[in-house]
This record gives structure tokens, sequence and C-alpha cells, in this order.
């Protein structure tokens, strides 16, 4: 929750007029739990979908994920009618199988550093072009999987995104 990627997009979930709910995965920080690998943070993910629904009814969902995070939540969100849009960010595609996003038809924004040591371009490229639209992807150049020293750019560009997709209906 206080990585500053995760910070990041949420300030542009923000800045883009949309509320941004940041949460900490079971066992991380002073969260309560332990490590379940996945299936426990989806049911996290599924947790803090309710509470956004509740809380903001009729507002389009834009699941953001971070690295393990983005594994999870692209997951919940791929098949959670409430979710509308998808982002990936330093998706880890060189270390968790994604092939659940195969014929998911939900706008995607996948964001990725060039030197991403998870996600190697020409896997994250494979893995791109194996997602049905639409979809874009913003490479960030020279960014490691943290995105140091260029969070200004992913800050912008996801901003810019969200503000493509508002005029979407909200999901179920």
């Amino acid at each position: 929750m206080h990585n500053k990627v995760a910070f990041r997009a949420a300030k542009a979930a923000v800045h883009a007029g949309l509320p941004a709910l940041r949460f900490n995965f079971r066992g991380v920080g002073k969260s309560a739990g332990s490590y379940s690998d996945g299936v426990g943070e989806g049911e996290d993910v599924t947790a803090a979908l309710t509470f956004l629904a509740a809380r903001f009814p009729g507002v389009p969902v834009c699941l953001i994920g971070f690295s393990f995070g983005a594994s999870v939540g692209l997951r919940v969100g791929a098949t959670d009618p409430r979710v509308a849009v998808l982002v990936g960010l330093g998706v880890p595609v060189a270390v968790m199988n994604l092939e659940f996003m195969l014929g998911v038809l939900k706008p995607k924004l996948i964001v990725q550093g060039t030197l991403d040591r998870y996600g190697p371009r020409a896997d994250v490229e494979a893995f791109y072009n194996s997602l049905a639209g639409p979809k874009q992807i913003h490479w960030v150049q020279n960014a490691d999987h943290f995105f140091t020293g260029k969070l200004e750019e992913v800050q912008r560009v996801l901003s810019d995104f969200l503000k493509s997709v508002q005029s979407l209906p909200a999901a179920e």
C-alpha cells in the first residue's frame, strides 16, 4: 500500500476523477493473516471490490495492480463483472502464469519498464500479443521493475488512460 508505484497509481486515478483504494494483501505491513500463494490475496481483492461497489455505486471500477498485485488483481478483475477496466504495472510474466487473461474483452493497459527483470520485453510482448482487444501497452524506457526515476511518466500515462476510459459504463 505504501509502495511508490501503488501510490502513484492511486494519485493518477484521483487526478482522473476516480476514487482510489489502496490496500495491503493479508500479512503485508500491519494487515492480519499470512501469505496464501495468491488464493487468499484474490479474496482480498474481491473484498476491496465489494467495498468500492458499496461506497461508490454506479462508478466504473478500474482495477490497477503492480507486480504480484497485478497478477492477483488481473486474475480477479478478468472475471468480476464489477470491474470495467484492467491495468497491469510491472506485470511479472517471467515468474507468474497469466493465461487467465486470454480472451478477456475488457479494456486493458500494460505499463512495463524496458529493464524489468520480472517482465522481460520479449516475454511481455508475447503476452501482450496474445491478449484480446481492446488493449494498450506503454513501455517506460530504461525503467526497472519499480520504475525508479520514471514514476512521473507512469502516473501521467495512467492518468491519461483513465481519463480516456471514464466514459465507459459502470460494470455490474
